[in-house]
């Protein structure tokens, strides 16, 4: 990693880092709204116990980091330890400082968006700033379980246990910004542009593909696949858009062949190829 790429790094996970201290302090904690993961633990148990919310922030991921630094590397390991101490130092820093906007709605709003941003750009830049986040890489190694279900399953027992240590209806306000700032996250994470791959069956490929080429700016790749049913030989156009560009193409396509197979999945990533926009003659 270069210099310059090592202070991009540095800079973004250090302001994900203060965000989400500024959302659990100013937002959230006042109003006794908690995150899913450990902070959401740590929020409690500063609740219930003497203990401020920067400690029990850094103490209770501690054990995660060692784990992450033994199974996952030591690059993400450091840039989560160092993300975990500036968000608990700066929850120590507001600790005092008081909710910032009086309605509780608007807490949980903003303080869920600005959360969002925060973790999706530590994610983003190579670290990350909950300790269930770790366990649930190396669980889902282990068993036939995705990420974000085992994420999930340890966030709805969290939510549970935060009923009867606050309110209610407190759960269900964290819920809810729980779910706004996953939302934030994959936006952040992924993109406003989110990728999409689209996969085209037609007798009519060739025409088809040189609309996709010269209408959309786009490369598309030819294959060849034989029909299950009909044992026939054909070609299958694969070619990735923008979200945006999207209903173009269904058009581009169904004005060619208004019979033509269309699927489309969505991308987290398109990392080299030829995915950037060749000029249109």
């Amino acid at each position: 990693m270069n210099a310059g790429e090592f202070f991009k790094r540095f800079f973004f996970i250090t302001l994900g880092a203060v965000m989400m201290g500024i959302a659990l302090e100013k937002f959230l904690v006042p109003y006794e709204i908690i995150d899913g993961g450990i902070a959401g633990i740590s929020i409690m148990l500063s609740h219930l116990t003497p203990f401020p919310l920067s400690v029990l922030l850094f103490i209770i991921n501690f054990p995660f980091l060692i784990i992450g630094y033994k199974q996952l590397g030591k690059g993400f390991a450091f840039s989560t330890l160092y993300g975990i101490a500036v968000m608990s130092i700066t929850t120590a820093f507001l600790h005092h400082s008081g909710p910032f906007p009086d309605d509780k709605l608007l807490a949980v709003l903003f303080g869920g968006i600005l959360l969002g941003m925060g973790v999706g750009l530590v994610i983003r830049y190579g670290g990350c700033l909950d300790g269930i986040e770790v366990v649930s890489i190396l669980i889902s190694k282990k068993m036939k379980a995705s990420v974000g279900t085992i994420i999930m399953v340890f966030n709805v027992v969290i939510f549970i246990v935060a009923g009867f240590v606050f309110e209610w209806s407190s759960a269900m306000y964290s819920i809810v910004t729980y779910y706004l700032a996953s939302k934030v996250i994959d936006i952040v994470v992924e993109g406003v542009n989110e990728s999409k791959s689209v996969t085209i069956i037609s007798q009519k490929y060739e025409d088809i593909s040189q609309e996709i080429i010269h209408k959309l700016g786009r490369t598309t790749t030819l294959m060849h696949a034989t029909g299950g049913f009909s044992g026939q030989e054909v070609k299958v156009i694969y070619c990735v858009v923008s979200r945006i560009e999207l209903s173009k193409l269904k058009s581009l396509v169904q004005l060619k062949d208004a019979e033509a197979f269309i699927a489309v999945e969505s991308v987290a990533d398109v990392v080299g190829g030829s995915f950037s926009r060749h000029n249109s003659h």
